[in-house]
């Protein structure tokens, strides 16, 4: 990963990804309703082996098949992306018994997961959790509202984030791991401007004990920052992959498209556009590729490249999807256009796993954490290199 190339093995497998999401991804995407879970889907998806991968593949793998299967299929896409979202955190913190019972269900695709972290006021400030947990006897009654949590309210299972101590902000909050047949949980769709398997859990009371907590009581802000910081280049791949499938649409658009005489590729307007589309794609591409190395090989430095990969992705994917669809005129704004579905789907990731204010604000904390040492400024080191040089 050196010069952030692929090996061919990993372009091989890209390309079979893909294959895959064509002709057996595609046709069950098409026969599902959008806003609620496709299992047949996440089904498929577990009988393709691709589910498991997301407990035994690094970053940079998670990155492929989600960029891969983007550019073909943005249904599947998110039902994989999903079920490694609601599941990573019994992966990474769950006890052996919690992993045993629900982690073959996932990667199989018998069971869909979800990761129940915002609510109505704690979206990208997820510190700012409401939903409390109330103690009771050897455990706890979680009463509050979950908002935006894609799967809801179908998951069989999910991973809720409540406030278990006094502490404000990011202390205080544990990580529950909460099946769907407990009493008191309920819920409700929400609708979305792309249609999406989401909404609300409501907690009533619900019942948890010692033996639901992921990780350690009072540490679960820990765990949901580690699954984002996970997950956030991933977001910035499936973006990658979306604005690739725009690209390569607007690729064959303007090569066959005749207009003034010939070719719309002949304009060197569009000509232009299209050689900035690449250079966004392509860029952002590298960016995502150098965040998930940097978490394989466990860098410090990985929620700045983390947010810096969302971040570019997310923008860079919208401005080529929007510049794609100029491109294409009219017809990519019909209902059931590839540009059409590409143009709503392309807008949510800005806002989820962290707003692009979010992310600016995350690298600028970060350079300022673990910039220059302040005893030895830029400015001294050139002083120091220009009487050097004079001597």
């Amino acid at each position: 990963m050196g010069t952030f190339s692929l090996a061919p093995d990993q372009l091989a497998w890209c390309a079979e990804l893909r294959e895959l999401a064509e002709q057996r991804l595609a046709p069950l995407a098409e026969k599902g309703a959008p806003d609620r879970v496709n299992r047949p889907l996440v089904a498929e998806l577990g009988r393709l082996g691709l589910l498991a991968r997301l407990f035994t593949s690094g970053a940079l793998d998670l990155c492929l098949m989600r960029e891969s299967l983007a550019r073909v299929c943005t249904e599947a896409e998110t039902a994989l992306a999903l079920q490694g979202l609601g599941a990573h955190p019994v992966h990474a913190y769950g006890t052996r018994e919690q992993r045993e019972r629900w982690l073959p269900e996932v990667s199989a695709g018998r069971a869909v997961a979800a990761f129940a972290l915002s609510e109505p006021g704690a979206g990208s400030d997820a510190a700012a959790l409401a939903l409390c947990a109330d103690e009771d006897g050897d455990g706890w009654r979680l009463s509050g509202e979950k908002y935006w949590i894609s799967n809801a309210p179908e998951a069989d299972f999910a991973t809720v984030f409540a406030r278990t101590g006094p502490d404000a902000g990011a202390a205080g909050v544990t990580a529950f791991l909460v099946p769907a047949d407990r009493p008191g949980l309920s819920g409700d769709h929400l609708d979305m401007l792309a249609p999406h398997p989401i909404g609300s859990l409501v907690l009533d009371g619900v019942p948890v004990g010692r033996d639901d907590v992921l990780g350690e009581v009072g540490r679960g802000f820990r765990v949901a920052m580690s699954t984002l910081n996970l997950f956030r280049p991933s977001v910035g791949a499936f973006a990658v992959g979306m604005a690739q499938a725009a690209l390569d649409a607007t690729l064959v658009h303007t090569a066959e498209r005749q207009a003034f005489g010939g070719p719309l590729k002949e304009l060197q307007a569009v000509a232009h556009q299209v050689a900035d589309m690449a250079l966004g794609v392509e860029s952002a591409r590298l960016m995502v590729y150098a965040a998930a190395a940097a978490y394989d090989d466990g860098a410090d430095d990985v929620p700045r490249r983390a947010a810096m990969a969302k971040l570019l992705a997310t923008e860079t994917a919208q401005q080529v999807v929007d510049t794609a669809v100029q491109l294409h005129g009219a017809r990519a704004l019909r209902s059931g256009h590839l540009l059409e579905h590409l143009y709503r789907e392309v807008r949510a990731p800005r806002i989820y796993e962290g707003a692009t204010e979010i992310q600016r604000a995350i690298i600028a904390r970060e350079l300022y954490k673990n910039g220059p040492d302040k005893h030895e400024r830029p400015s001294d080191k050139h002083e120091a290199h220009q009487k050097e040089a004079t001597r």
